[in-house]
């Protein structure tokens, strides 16, 4: 139903589960004043969550430091966390995630392969089929309560159309839609964006920049990506393909040739696909060599960590964030890496926006992209939920 089209009713529905979504465990004369609604109204739709089984109620217990007041104690209202729940999908350039996360956010059930998902995507998305299957059925979560899934993808998305641009970056992907590919497979509605864009919005959610309302979140991995949370919104641009940080060339001329086709590119030189190769080791090893102290690990990690910061201080410049969020593989170098971004920044961003900034390693770690993209089904929840609700 369009909400062009809701009525009264409908549009109250959607007022309170609001109102829940931002007031967990209130009471229902605090869900009225959030939703702006009289309290006959408010206790009509809750009455209908609860014959639905969304709403949570209780009483607050009584303690020493809080007696229970006289006359009937105000009853605690929650969404109920497993009345819906949101699958999440990370598709990195080596690897799968699946998560299933209940409609408080928190992750119920997480799994992860290894697949070659640049040049084999029916095999990916058959996988990824079999990876959601798997976390419903760990978390005991009946498909008919999934009210979508989000869908990461390390290839620019087009916002409006869904599209992914994947010359050059997913070789194999070429013609495919994958939103529908994977809506087709699992029989739910998805939501595709770029892997940088949701891992943002995972830390902005769950992690590391919680309360935080501009923020870079620099993802270094096989490629180098960005995600911006700009005035608590996420920010996609005008295509939906703003953040190709990585494209950012570094060297005045020649370089290494980049796949997007440009010579110097930032993530030839600064990625941990390209840290490794300088080593003649794989990804995962240079944070093993890193946390044994070898010193060529941790002079090219601390390099890679110059040139991110170099980059990352123009971006101050320009947006003035309050927070950087570094995450990705080659996050797990921590201080090794840190340090040398925040002293590129501190030399490259103009006062006082370079004392304003704090930059700081992701607290998600390798799944902050899968939750940010069961995070962004999760964003739509009370409109969803309304829906249902409307159409029981």
């Amino acid at each position: 139903m369009s909400s062009e089209l809701w009525g009264p009713r409908e549009l109250s529905r959607l007022r309170v589960i609001e109102a829940l979504v931002r007031l967990p465990g209130s009471n229902r004369t605090q869900v009225g004043q959030e939703a702006g609604l009289s309290r006959p109204t408010v206790v009509g739709v809750l009455d209908e969550l609860e014959r639905a089984g969304m709403i949570e109620q209780w009483s607050e217990p009584e303690t020493e430091d809080r007696p229970r007041p006289t006359g009937r104690p105000p009853i605690q209202i929650r969404l109920a966390p497993r009345a819906a729940f949101a699958v999440g999908l990370d598709f990195g350039h080596r690897h799968i995630r699946a998560a299933v996360c209940d409609l408080s956010g928190q992750p119920v059930a997480d799994d992860w392969s290894e697949a070659a998902v640049d040049s084999e995507p029916d095999a990916s998305l058959d996988l990824a089929l079999a990876l959601v299957r798997g976390v419903l059925e760990r978390a005991a979560a009946d498909p008919a309560d999934v009210i979508g899934v989000g869908m990461g993808l390390a290839a620019p998305v087009d916002a409006a159309t869904g599209e992914a641009y994947v010359e050059g970056i997913l070789p194999g992907w070429g013609g495919l839609r994958p939103a529908a590919e994977m809506e087709a497979r699992l029989g739910m509605p998805v939501r595709l964006d770029n892997d940088a864009n949701v891992g943002a919005l995972g830390e902005h959610t769950l992690g590391a920049a919680r309360g935080a309302r501009d923020i870079a979140y620099v993802r270094l991995s096989a490629g180098i990506g960005l995600g911006l949370i700009l005035g608590g919104e996420p920010y996609r641009g005008r295509l939906g393909i703003a953040g190709e940080l990585g494209h950012v060339r570094t060297v005045a001329s020649g370089g290494a040739l980049c796949r997007c086709g440009n010579r110097g590119c930032l993530e030839t030189v600064a990625s941990a696909a390209a840290v490794a190769d300088s080593l003649g080791v794989q990804v995962p090893r240079v944070v093993e060599l890193v946390s044994a102290g070898d010193p060529e690990a941790l002079a090219a990690v601390a390099a890679a960590g110059e040139a991110v910061g170099d980059a990352v201080a123009a971006l101050v410049n320009v947006l003035n964030p309050e927070l950087v969020v570094i995450g990705g593989e080659l996050a797990g170098a921590g201080e090794v890496l840190l340090e040398p971004v925040r002293r590129a920044i501190a030399a490259g961003a103009i006062r006082p926006s370079s004392g304003a900034v704090e930059t700081r390693v992701g607290a998600l770690g390798e799944r902050a992209e899968v939750l940010g993209a069961a995070s962004m089904v999760l964003a739509g929840a009370p409109r969803l939920l309304a829906q249902r609700l409307g159409g029981a």
